[in-house]
Protein backbone atom coordinates (compact mmCIF):
# COMPACT_ATOMS: atom_id res chain seq x y z
CA UNK A 1 0.00 0.00 0.00
CA UNK A 2 1.48 3.34 -1.05
CA UNK A 3 1.59 6.24 1.37
CA UNK A 4 2.07 9.97 1.10
CA UNK A 5 5.80 9.58 1.81
CA UNK A 6 5.62 10.65 5.45
CA UNK A 7 8.57 9.33 7.40
CA UNK A 8 9.03 8.90 11.10
CA UNK A 9 11.64 7.58 13.55
CA UNK A 10 11.83 3.82 14.06
CA UNK A 11 9.00 2.68 16.30
CA UNK A 12 6.82 5.65 15.44
CA UNK A 13 3.19 5.00 14.52
CA UNK A 14 2.97 7.86 11.98
CA UNK A 15 2.00 5.97 8.83
CA UNK A 16 -0.81 7.44 6.73
CA UNK A 17 -2.18 5.40 3.85
CA UNK A 18 -3.80 6.97 0.82
CA UNK A 19 -6.95 4.87 1.14
CA UNK A 20 -7.40 6.03 4.74
CA UNK A 21 -7.15 9.71 3.80
CA UNK A 22 -9.10 9.59 0.54
CA UNK A 23 -11.75 7.41 2.12
CA UNK A 24 -12.38 10.12 4.70
CA UNK A 25 -12.90 12.81 2.03
CA UNK A 26 -16.67 13.43 1.77
CA UNK A 27 -16.51 14.22 -1.96
CA UNK A 28 -16.52 11.51 -4.68
CA UNK A 29 -12.99 10.87 -6.01
CA UNK A 30 -12.16 8.73 -9.06
CA UNK A 31 -8.79 7.94 -10.60
CA UNK A 32 -9.37 7.08 -14.27
CA UNK A 33 -6.93 4.92 -16.24
CA UNK A 34 -6.05 4.94 -19.96
CA UNK A 35 -9.00 2.69 -20.82
CA UNK A 36 -11.39 5.20 -19.16
CA UNK A 37 -12.06 2.77 -16.33
CA UNK A 38 -11.59 3.67 -12.69
CA UNK A 39 -8.50 2.31 -11.03
CA UNK A 40 -9.52 3.85 -7.71
CA UNK A 41 -12.78 5.09 -6.17
CA UNK A 42 -13.30 6.27 -2.61
CA UNK A 43 -16.32 5.49 -0.44
CA UNK A 44 -18.05 8.75 -1.38
CA UNK A 45 -17.78 7.80 -5.07
CA UNK A 46 -19.40 4.43 -4.39
CA UNK A 47 -22.28 6.20 -2.67
CA UNK A 48 -22.57 8.86 -5.40
CA UNK A 49 -22.76 6.33 -8.24
CA UNK A 50 -24.77 3.85 -6.13
CA UNK A 51 -22.40 1.01 -6.96
CA UNK A 52 -19.39 -0.78 -5.47
CA UNK A 53 -15.76 0.02 -6.22
CA UNK A 54 -15.31 -3.31 -8.02
CA UNK A 55 -18.17 -2.51 -10.39
CA UNK A 56 -16.88 1.02 -10.92
CA UNK A 57 -13.58 -0.45 -12.07
CA UNK A 58 -15.26 -2.69 -14.64
CA UNK A 59 -17.23 -0.01 -16.51
CA UNK A 60 -15.83 2.82 -18.65
CA UNK A 61 -16.84 6.26 -17.44
CA UNK A 62 -19.04 6.70 -20.52
CA UNK A 63 -21.16 3.73 -19.43
CA UNK A 64 -21.48 5.07 -15.88
CA UNK A 65 -22.71 8.53 -16.85
CA UNK A 66 -23.53 8.23 -20.56
CA UNK A 67 -21.32 9.04 -23.58
CA UNK A 68 -22.71 12.58 -23.90
CA UNK A 69 -22.13 13.47 -20.25
CA UNK A 70 -20.09 16.65 -19.58
CA UNK A 71 -18.01 14.53 -17.19
CA UNK A 72 -16.73 12.49 -20.15
CA UNK A 73 -16.00 15.70 -22.07
CA UNK A 74 -14.04 17.05 -19.11
CA UNK A 75 -11.96 13.85 -18.93
CA UNK A 76 -11.07 14.17 -22.62
CA UNK A 77 -10.23 17.84 -22.17
CA UNK A 78 -7.79 17.07 -19.35
CA UNK A 79 -6.05 14.43 -21.47
CA UNK A 80 -5.98 16.59 -24.59
CA UNK A 81 -4.47 19.66 -22.93
CA UNK A 82 -2.56 17.95 -20.13
CA UNK A 83 -3.78 20.59 -17.68
CA UNK A 84 -6.17 20.79 -14.74
CA UNK A 85 -9.77 21.73 -15.52
CA UNK A 86 -12.52 23.00 -13.23
CA UNK A 87 -16.19 22.95 -14.24
CA UNK A 88 -18.94 24.39 -12.07
CA UNK A 89 -22.60 23.43 -11.94
CA UNK A 90 -22.56 20.59 -14.47
CA UNK A 91 -25.44 18.13 -14.60
CA UNK A 92 -24.40 14.50 -14.10
CA UNK A 93 -27.02 11.85 -14.88
CA UNK A 94 -26.51 8.30 -13.64
CA UNK A 95 -28.57 5.54 -15.30
CA UNK A 96 -29.01 3.58 -12.07
CA UNK A 97 -30.14 6.72 -10.20
CA UNK A 98 -33.39 8.38 -11.30
CA UNK A 99 -32.45 11.98 -10.45
CA UNK A 100 -29.52 13.87 -11.94
CA UNK A 101 -26.92 15.55 -9.72
CA UNK A 102 -25.61 19.10 -9.99
CA UNK A 103 -21.86 19.06 -9.22
CA UNK A 104 -18.66 21.06 -9.40
CA UNK A 105 -15.84 18.97 -10.89
CA UNK A 106 -12.05 19.16 -10.69
CA UNK A 107 -10.02 17.12 -13.16
CA UNK A 108 -6.25 16.85 -13.42
CA UNK A 109 -3.38 14.51 -14.28
CA UNK A 110 -1.57 12.77 -11.44
CA UNK A 111 1.93 14.31 -11.12
CA UNK A 112 3.95 11.09 -11.29
CA UNK A 113 1.64 9.12 -13.60
CA UNK A 114 0.37 11.26 -16.47
CA UNK A 115 -1.73 8.39 -17.83
CA UNK A 116 -4.03 8.65 -14.79
CA UNK A 117 -6.64 11.39 -14.36
CA UNK A 118 -8.02 12.41 -10.97
CA UNK A 119 -11.68 13.49 -10.91
CA UNK A 120 -13.17 15.04 -7.77
CA UNK A 121 -16.88 15.88 -7.65
CA UNK A 122 -18.57 18.18 -5.19
CA UNK A 123 -22.35 18.17 -5.02
CA UNK A 124 -23.95 21.60 -4.90
CA UNK A 125 -26.78 20.82 -2.48
CA UNK A 126 -26.03 23.64 -0.01
CA UNK A 127 -24.94 26.16 -2.65
CA UNK A 128 -28.04 25.37 -4.67
CA UNK A 129 -30.24 25.80 -1.62
CA UNK A 130 -28.87 29.29 -0.97
CA UNK A 131 -29.08 30.20 -4.65
CA UNK A 132 -32.70 29.07 -4.83
CA UNK A 133 -33.52 30.96 -1.64
CA UNK A 134 -32.17 34.19 -3.12
CA UNK A 135 -34.34 33.47 -6.16
CA UNK A 136 -37.34 32.99 -3.86
CA UNK A 137 -36.65 36.41 -2.35
CA UNK A 138 -36.48 37.99 -5.79
CA UNK A 139 -39.75 36.27 -6.71
CA UNK A 140 -41.38 37.61 -3.56
CA UNK A 141 -40.21 41.14 -4.43
CA UNK A 142 -41.66 40.74 -7.92
CA UNK A 143 -44.99 39.75 -6.42
CA UNK A 144 -44.75 42.78 -4.11
CA UNK A 145 -44.83 45.17 -7.05
CA UNK A 146 -47.59 43.24 -8.76
CA UNK A 147 -49.66 43.13 -5.56
CA UNK A 148 -49.47 46.90 -5.12
CA UNK A 149 -50.61 47.42 -8.72
CA UNK A 150 -53.46 44.88 -8.43
CA UNK A 151 -54.70 46.38 -5.19
CA UNK A 152 -55.01 49.80 -6.82
CA UNK A 153 -56.29 48.72 -10.24
CA UNK A 154 -58.67 45.91 -9.25
CA UNK A 155 -60.16 46.49 -5.80
CA UNK A 156 -61.82 49.80 -6.63
CA UNK A 157 -63.58 48.49 -9.78
CA UNK A 158 -64.60 45.37 -7.86
CA UNK A 159 -66.35 47.50 -5.26
CA UNK A 160 -68.26 49.27 -8.05
CA UNK A 161 -69.30 45.98 -9.66
CA UNK A 162 -70.51 44.57 -6.38
CA UNK A 163 -72.38 47.73 -5.47
CA UNK A 164 -74.12 47.81 -8.86
CA UNK A 165 -75.19 44.16 -8.48
CA UNK A 166 -76.64 44.90 -5.03
CA UNK A 167 -78.60 47.89 -6.39
CA UNK A 168 -80.09 45.76 -9.19
CA UNK A 169 -81.03 42.83 -6.96
CA UNK A 170 -84.30 44.19 -5.39
CA UNK A 171 -85.83 44.89 -8.81
CA UNK A 172 -85.14 41.44 -10.26
CA UNK A 173 -87.00 38.15 -10.23
CA UNK A 174 -85.78 35.10 -8.36
CA UNK A 175 -83.83 33.66 -11.32
CA UNK A 176 -82.09 36.96 -12.13
CA UNK A 177 -81.47 37.62 -8.44
CA UNK A 178 -79.41 34.42 -8.31
CA UNK A 179 -77.17 35.91 -11.02
CA UNK A 180 -76.56 39.11 -9.04
CA UNK A 181 -75.72 37.01 -5.99
CA UNK A 182 -73.25 35.07 -8.15
CA UNK A 183 -71.65 38.38 -9.18
CA UNK A 184 -71.29 39.38 -5.51
CA UNK A 185 -69.83 35.99 -4.56
CA UNK A 186 -67.23 36.06 -7.35
CA UNK A 187 -66.21 39.67 -6.69
CA UNK A 188 -65.75 38.76 -3.01
CA UNK A 189 -63.56 35.82 -4.05
CA UNK A 190 -61.38 38.04 -6.24
CA UNK A 191 -61.18 40.65 -3.47
CA UNK A 192 -60.00 38.02 -0.99
CA UNK A 193 -57.31 36.89 -3.45
CA UNK A 194 -56.12 40.47 -3.90
CA UNK A 195 -56.12 40.94 -0.12
CA UNK A 196 -53.81 37.93 0.20
CA UNK A 197 -51.51 39.31 -2.46
CA UNK A 198 -51.43 42.72 -0.73
CA UNK A 199 -49.39 41.09 2.04
CA UNK A 200 -46.49 40.79 -0.42
CA UNK A 201 -46.57 44.54 -1.02
CA UNK A 202 -45.92 45.34 2.64
CA UNK A 203 -42.23 46.28 2.74
CA UNK A 204 -42.29 47.89 6.19
CA UNK A 205 -39.68 46.57 8.67
CA UNK A 206 -41.06 43.93 11.01
CA UNK A 207 -41.76 44.88 14.60
CA UNK A 208 -39.66 42.30 16.44
CA UNK A 209 -39.22 41.22 20.02
CA UNK A 210 -37.64 38.27 21.81
CA UNK A 211 -39.81 35.24 21.05
CA UNK A 212 -39.75 31.74 22.52
CA UNK A 213 -40.09 29.57 19.40
CA UNK A 214 -41.22 26.57 21.44
CA UNK A 215 -44.14 28.59 22.81
CA UNK A 216 -45.02 29.59 19.24
CA UNK A 217 -44.86 25.95 18.09
CA UNK A 218 -47.03 24.87 21.03
CA UNK A 219 -49.59 27.50 20.01
CA UNK A 220 -49.51 26.28 16.39
CA UNK A 221 -49.84 22.65 17.55
CA UNK A 222 -52.92 23.48 19.64
CA UNK A 223 -54.55 25.30 16.73
CA UNK A 224 -53.80 22.39 14.38
CA UNK A 225 -54.87 19.64 16.79
CA UNK A 226 -58.20 21.33 17.51
CA UNK A 227 -58.96 21.78 13.80
CA UNK A 228 -57.49 20.50 10.55
CA UNK A 229 -55.04 18.04 12.21
CA UNK A 230 -57.39 16.55 14.79
CA UNK A 231 -56.83 12.99 13.46
CA UNK A 232 -53.05 13.35 13.04
CA UNK A 233 -50.31 12.58 15.56
CA UNK A 234 -48.26 15.72 16.20
CA UNK A 235 -44.88 14.90 17.75
CA UNK A 236 -42.67 17.48 19.46
CA UNK A 237 -38.90 17.08 19.21
CA UNK A 238 -37.46 20.23 20.76
CA UNK A 239 -33.97 21.25 21.81
CA UNK A 240 -34.70 22.83 25.23
CA UNK A 241 -31.35 24.62 25.36
CA UNK A 242 -32.19 26.98 22.48
CA UNK A 243 -32.58 30.66 23.42
CA UNK A 244 -35.32 33.05 22.35
CA UNK A 245 -34.90 34.71 18.95
CA UNK A 246 -35.66 38.20 17.67
CA UNK A 247 -38.86 37.79 15.64
CA UNK A 248 -42.39 38.95 14.98
CA UNK A 249 -44.53 36.44 16.83
CA UNK A 250 -47.69 36.85 14.73
CA UNK A 251 -45.82 36.50 11.42
CA UNK A 252 -43.95 33.47 12.72
CA UNK A 253 -47.25 31.85 13.78
CA UNK A 254 -48.65 32.58 10.30
CA UNK A 255 -45.68 30.97 8.53
CA UNK A 256 -45.52 27.89 10.78
CA UNK A 257 -49.28 27.36 10.74
CA UNK A 258 -49.17 27.47 6.94
CA UNK A 259 -46.46 24.79 6.86
CA UNK A 260 -48.28 22.57 9.36
CA UNK A 261 -51.52 22.94 7.37
CA UNK A 262 -49.66 21.90 4.19
CA UNK A 263 -48.25 18.89 6.04
CA UNK A 264 -51.74 17.91 7.24
CA UNK A 265 -53.12 18.18 3.70
CA UNK A 266 -50.28 15.96 2.45
CA UNK A 267 -51.51 13.24 4.83
CA UNK A 268 -55.05 13.16 3.45
CA UNK A 269 -55.97 9.70 2.26
CA UNK A 270 -53.89 7.87 4.86
CA UNK A 271 -55.71 5.59 7.32
CA UNK A 272 -56.79 7.23 10.54
CA UNK A 273 -53.85 7.38 12.95
CA UNK A 274 -51.23 6.66 10.27
CA UNK A 275 -50.43 10.30 9.58
CA UNK A 276 -47.61 11.91 11.54
CA UNK A 277 -46.29 15.48 11.78
CA UNK A 278 -43.06 16.20 13.66
CA UNK A 279 -42.26 19.68 14.99
CA UNK A 280 -38.51 19.84 15.55
CA UNK A 281 -36.03 22.49 16.68
CA UNK A 282 -32.27 22.31 16.83
CA UNK A 283 -28.98 24.14 16.62
CA UNK A 284 -27.00 23.85 13.37
CA UNK A 285 -23.64 25.65 13.59
CA UNK A 286 -21.69 26.36 10.42
CA UNK A 287 -24.57 27.51 8.21
CA UNK A 288 -23.67 30.99 6.91
CA UNK A 289 -25.33 33.03 4.18
CA UNK A 290 -23.63 35.78 2.12
CA UNK A 291 -26.14 38.39 0.98
CA UNK A 292 -25.62 41.00 -1.76
CA UNK A 293 -24.46 44.33 -0.33
CA UNK A 294 -23.23 42.87 2.95
CA UNK A 295 -19.58 42.18 3.70
CA UNK A 296 -20.19 39.91 6.68
CA UNK A 297 -21.74 36.48 6.26
CA UNK A 298 -24.90 35.95 8.30
CA UNK A 299 -24.96 32.92 10.57
CA UNK A 300 -28.21 30.92 10.53
CA UNK A 301 -27.86 28.33 13.30
CA UNK A 302 -31.47 28.30 14.62
CA UNK A 303 -33.38 25.47 12.93
CA UNK A 304 -37.11 24.71 12.85
CA UNK A 305 -38.38 21.68 10.93
CA UNK A 306 -41.90 20.59 9.99
CA UNK A 307 -41.81 16.92 8.92
CA UNK A 308 -44.60 14.69 7.63
CA UNK A 309 -44.86 11.12 6.34
CA UNK A 310 -47.11 11.90 3.37
CA UNK A 311 -46.64 10.89 -0.24
CA UNK A 312 -44.08 13.61 -0.97
CA UNK A 313 -43.96 16.34 -3.58
CA UNK A 314 -43.99 15.85 -7.35
CA UNK A 315 -40.44 16.07 -8.71
CA UNK A 316 -41.33 18.75 -11.27
CA UNK A 317 -42.52 21.15 -8.53
CA UNK A 318 -39.54 20.93 -6.18
CA UNK A 319 -37.46 23.60 -7.96
CA UNK A 320 -40.37 26.09 -8.02
CA UNK A 321 -42.08 25.25 -4.76
CA UNK A 322 -41.78 28.74 -3.24
CA UNK A 323 -42.62 30.60 -6.43
CA UNK A 324 -46.00 32.40 -6.50
CA UNK A 325 -48.98 30.57 -8.02
CA UNK A 326 -47.31 27.14 -7.83
CA UNK A 327 -49.60 24.60 -6.14
CA UNK A 328 -50.60 20.93 -6.16
CA UNK A 329 -54.12 21.68 -4.87
CA UNK A 330 -57.00 21.85 -7.37
CA UNK A 331 -58.49 24.86 -5.56
CA UNK A 332 -55.24 26.36 -4.26
CA UNK A 333 -53.94 29.83 -5.13
CA UNK A 334 -50.24 28.96 -4.84
CA UNK A 335 -49.50 31.91 -2.55
CA UNK A 336 -49.11 30.09 0.79
CA UNK A 337 -45.49 28.94 0.44
CA UNK A 338 -44.50 32.16 -1.35
CA UNK A 339 -45.82 34.00 1.73
CA UNK A 340 -43.84 31.66 4.02
CA UNK A 341 -40.68 32.44 2.01
CA UNK A 342 -41.33 36.19 2.34
CA UNK A 343 -41.98 36.03 6.10
CA UNK A 344 -38.83 34.01 6.77
CA UNK A 345 -36.84 36.27 4.41
CA UNK A 346 -38.09 39.32 6.34
CA UNK A 347 -36.65 37.66 9.46
CA UNK A 348 -33.26 37.29 7.74
CA UNK A 349 -33.58 33.52 7.33
CA UNK A 350 -34.16 30.93 4.64
CA UNK A 351 -36.64 28.09 4.15
CA UNK A 352 -35.98 24.91 2.19
CA UNK A 353 -37.75 21.65 1.47
CA UNK A 354 -36.46 18.08 1.19
CA UNK A 355 -39.07 15.63 -0.04
CA UNK A 356 -39.28 11.95 -0.81
CA UNK A 357 -42.13 9.43 -0.43
CA UNK A 358 -43.17 9.19 3.24
CA UNK A 359 -40.65 11.85 4.29
CA UNK A 360 -41.08 15.56 3.56
CA UNK A 361 -39.29 18.19 5.64
CA UNK A 362 -39.68 21.97 5.48
CA UNK A 363 -36.61 23.44 7.18
CA UNK A 364 -36.36 27.03 8.43
CA UNK A 365 -32.95 28.46 9.35
CA UNK A 366 -32.92 31.72 11.30
CA UNK A 367 -30.28 34.01 12.82
CA UNK A 368 -29.93 34.38 16.56
CA UNK A 369 -30.61 37.67 18.34
CA UNK A 370 -28.23 40.63 18.00
CA UNK A 371 -24.76 40.20 19.48
CA UNK A 372 -25.37 42.85 22.12
CA UNK A 373 -28.37 41.17 23.67
CA UNK A 374 -28.40 38.95 26.72
CA UNK A 375 -30.03 36.24 24.62
CA UNK A 376 -27.15 36.30 22.17
CA UNK A 377 -24.66 36.02 25.01
CA UNK A 378 -26.58 32.99 26.27
CA UNK A 379 -26.59 31.63 22.73
CA UNK A 380 -22.84 32.13 22.49
CA UNK A 381 -22.39 29.95 25.56
CA UNK A 382 -24.63 27.28 24.00
CA UNK A 383 -22.62 27.45 20.78
CA UNK A 384 -19.38 27.08 22.70
CA UNK A 385 -20.76 24.14 24.66
CA UNK A 386 -21.99 22.35 21.53
CA UNK A 387 -18.99 23.01 19.32
CA UNK A 388 -16.18 22.79 21.89
CA UNK A 389 -17.34 20.74 24.88
CA UNK A 390 -13.79 20.18 26.15
CA UNK A 391 -13.15 23.91 26.47
CA UNK A 392 -16.55 24.43 28.03
CA UNK A 393 -15.91 21.77 30.68
CA UNK A 394 -12.46 23.10 31.49
CA UNK A 395 -13.88 26.59 31.96
CA UNK A 396 -16.53 25.29 34.34
CA UNK A 397 -13.85 23.57 36.45
CA UNK A 398 -11.71 26.72 36.59
CA UNK A 399 -8.77 25.33 34.58
CA UNK A 400 -6.89 27.73 32.30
Amino acid sequence: MSTFGLTAPVGSKLVIEQDLVLGAVPHPILVIGEDDRAVYANAAAEQFFSTSQSLLKRQPLSELVGPSSPLVSLLRQVRRHGASVNEYGIDVSIPRVTASRLVDVYGGLLPDQSSLVLLMLQQRAMAQMIERQLTHRAAARSVSGMAAMLAHEIKNPLSGIRGAAQLLEPALGDEDRALTQLICTETDRIRDLVDRMEVFGDERPLQKSLVNVHAVLDHVRRLASSGFASDIRVIEDYDPSLPAINANRDKLVQALLNLVKNAAEALEGLPKGAGRIVLRTGFRPGMRLALPGLQARISLPFMIEIEDNGSGLPAHLKEHLFDPFVTTKPSGTGLGLALVAKIISDHGGIVECDSSPKHTVFRILLPLADNGSATARTAAKIIEAKTNPAKSNSTKKGRP
